[in-house]
């Protein structure tokens, strides 16, 4: 009977999604024909639902036909199979169906309270202040709620949206059936501490004999990204071992979204990793792109022995980029829905890291962009590289050490960045030296002194030495698969 359930909730979702997205017209022409009034509304009311009983059971009974043969038959027995002995045999007959994430078997399960995030610094107040400025500001609180919780979320994360996600059905098929049967794959449920259902992807490359597949990279997609047709491809493509999950409410993840959410799937992947994959936080890597860098800055924040982090066309903060959308008159309105419920502090958590960074910059980028892709200076991955070396290396990146690197972020193309660089005259094999010593002398962790004591143009060459070590260039927009040959480790000193 459960499968009947599911053919039926799978004919009823599409059903729910065309009507739910297409009821704003439909209230438009029914109050235009004047069936909208109190006379009028039960009849129409009983008509509607009429229609919608039919039309699921028609759903249904046809959903159940093209079922009902050997193969659905033979599928029963391998799912039920699977659920009593959870073994590599069973999981590998399984994996050649495709049917309802919420039917597989859960592998890892928390039950942990919801991991910590960063909050914004309150304003400090006195008592009757406060309560005042609580009753002025309701209005507000309330209006950034609906704004979140409504077109706000779809906007910042349209890949949770189901019409987007059944257009893009074939597609994600299509991509996870290629992993699983060229990659030999593994889809497998994990449930976050807040009871959402994560949906990833495993490929294993240990057994390969290769030295980078002895590395996990744990993939975080964009924000209309799965990891059926995301940027798991790249590191796959250099022989890595690869984990990619999908964002709560994406694919078979449940859920909505928010920070919160995403930060407690990322939490429930990475303990996946660990305790049932065999892998160690120091053969970890971390691989995000776009809006990807928010769990990605989280996941290291939290676990600072993972090996490193690579950021791809990522941001320092979601609010610069959420003013540039809207109007105006709405920036106190953006700033408080922005921090009480969207708050992607990228740059604030990756600051917690200790240890190596690679940034990926693309160069006619054009979505993370606050003017447009033409001004390579609006990339806000410029003020992500800029945060990181200030807090990493005070007294070299001071007001002078700000202006060469910015003036190095300004090359539009690699002739430019290379006579920038050398019309510095910077010396390499001096910057290593001389960071080199410092951390012999001392092992400290960040923020360094180094360059405390040092001349202009020493600090210089440092701070463009230090960019270009943190930061590469891809010329190319911001949609652009990253190729393999672009992903690398990040420096390490």
């Amino acid at each position: 009977m459960c499968y009947i359930n599911f053919l039926f909730s799978v004919q009823a979702s599409a059903l729910w999604s065309l009507s739910y997205y297409s009821s704003p017209l439909l209230i438009c022409y029914l109050y235009r024909k004047g069936y909208i009034c109190s006379s009028k509304l039960i009849p129409v009311s009983q008509y509607v639902g009429t229609v919608l009983v039919c039309l699921l059971g028609v759903a249904c009974l046809r959903g159940w036909g093209r079922w009902k043969n050997s193969e659905y038959l033979q599928f029963i027995s391998i799912l039920e199979e699977t659920k009593k002995n959870h073994t590599p045999a069973t999981k590998k007959n399984l994996r050649c169906y495709d049917f309802d994430f919420s039917l597989s078997s859960i592998l890892l399960k928390l039950s942990k309270a919801g991991v910590s995030l960063l909050k914004p610094e309150p304003r400090l107040r006195g008592a009757a202040d406060s309560v005042l400025n609580s009753v002025r500001t309701l209005p507000c609180h309330i209006i950034s709620f609906l704004i979140a919780h409504s077109f706000g979320r779809r906007m910042l994360y349209p890949g949770s949206v189901g019409l987007l996600q059944k257009a893009m059905r074939p597609m994600l098929l299509q991509g996870q059936a290629r992993l699983i049967e060229e990659f030999d794959g593994q889809r497998n449920k994990l449930v976050a501490c807040d009871g959402n259902d994560i949906d990833t992807m495993f490929v294993d490359r240990r057994r390969d004999g290769g030295q980078n597949g002895q590395t996990l990279v744990i993939c975080c997609e964009g924000n209309a990204g799965f990891y059926e047709v995301g940027c798991m491809n790249t590191p796959l493509e250099g022989g890595y071992s690869v984990l990619g999950w999908n964002h709560p409410g994406f694919g078979g993840s449940t859920g909505v979204p928010f920070p919160q959410n995403e930060a407690n799937a990322m939490d429930v992947v990475i303990q996946f990793a660990i305790h049932k994959l065999g892998f160690q936080l120091t053969d970890i890597v971390v691989y995000a792109w776009s809006i990807g860098g928010f769990t990605a800055s989280w996941a290291v924040m939290s676990y600072p022995e993972i090996q490193s982090v690579v950021l791809d066309a990522s941001f320092d903060d979601l609010l610069p980029l959420a003013l540039k959308v809207m109007p105006d008159s709405w920036r106190p309105l953006v700033q408080h829905t922005v921090r009480q419920y969207m708050n992607l502090n990228n740059a604030e958590q990756l600051l917690k890291y200790q240890g190596p960074v690679l940034l990926i910059r693309r160069t006619r980028d054009e979505i993370i962009t606050t003017t447009g892709p033409e001004d390579v200076m609006s990339n806000r991955g410029n003020d992500l590289l800029l945060k990181l070396l200030q807090f990493r290396y005070p007294k070299i990146m001071t007001d002078e050490g700000v202006r060469v690197v910015r003036q190095w972020l300004g090359s539009s193309n690699p002739l430019e960045e290379a006579s920038v660089y050398s019309g510095y005259e910077v010396d390499d094999d001096w910057c290593v030296s001389v960071l080199q010593s410092y951390q012999a002398d001392r092992d400290v962790l960040f923020p360094w002194s180094v360059g405390e004591d040092m001349t202009l143009e020493g600090r210089r060459q440092l701070a463009l030495f230090l960019a270009r070590k943190y930061m590469r260039n891809f010329e190319t927009t911001h949609c652009t698969p990253l190729p393999a040959s672009e992903f690398h480790s990040p420096w390490r000193l």
